[in-house]
């Protein structure tokens, strides 16, 4: 929801700035409310996988686990801190999987804290990029 609304309020100032004869600060506004709504949407993450999947996945090749959810700017500082390596790891959106939801809810006592990682088999609850791009490699 939140990305459309990113997109719709852009396009509103978009018109406005273009109907007051400001193309410049038109086009401005426009790829800046289109960038945050990539920032906060589903496609700025790997594709995400069920929690019962990634655990199974995990176990076979030792990988680790990020559970996050949309709109989460730690989600999204941890995304993009780990780069392309964050290809590397199975990536579950709580939003979309209640049992992701409830996997993260029991290691951090009932709060849905995201992004939560799972690594060797320990979960780190909003770990440090740089620490878990070295787990990455």
């Amino acid at each position: 929801m939140l990305p459309l609304v990113s997109v719709a309020v852009g396009l509103m100032i978009f018109v406005r700035q273009a109907g007051e004869g400001r193309p410049g600060p038109a086009v401005v506004w426009a790829v800046v409310f289109s960038v945050v709504a990539l920032g906060v949407s589903p496609l700025a993450f790997p594709r995400s996988v069920g929690a019962a999947e990634a655990r199974r996945r995990s176990a076979e090749d030792g990988r680790p686990i990020v559970y996050w959810r949309p709109g989460c700017q730690y989600c999204l500082r941890l995304r993009l801190r780990l780069g392309r390596t964050a290809r590397r790891a199975h990536w579950v959106d709580i939003w979309r999987d209640p049992e992701g939801a409830a996997d993260v809810r029991a290691v951090t006592g009932g709060d849905e804290t995201v992004p939560t990682a799972v690594v060797a088999g320990r979960p780190h609850v909003n770990p440090d990029p740089a620490w878990l791009r070295r787990r990455l490699r």
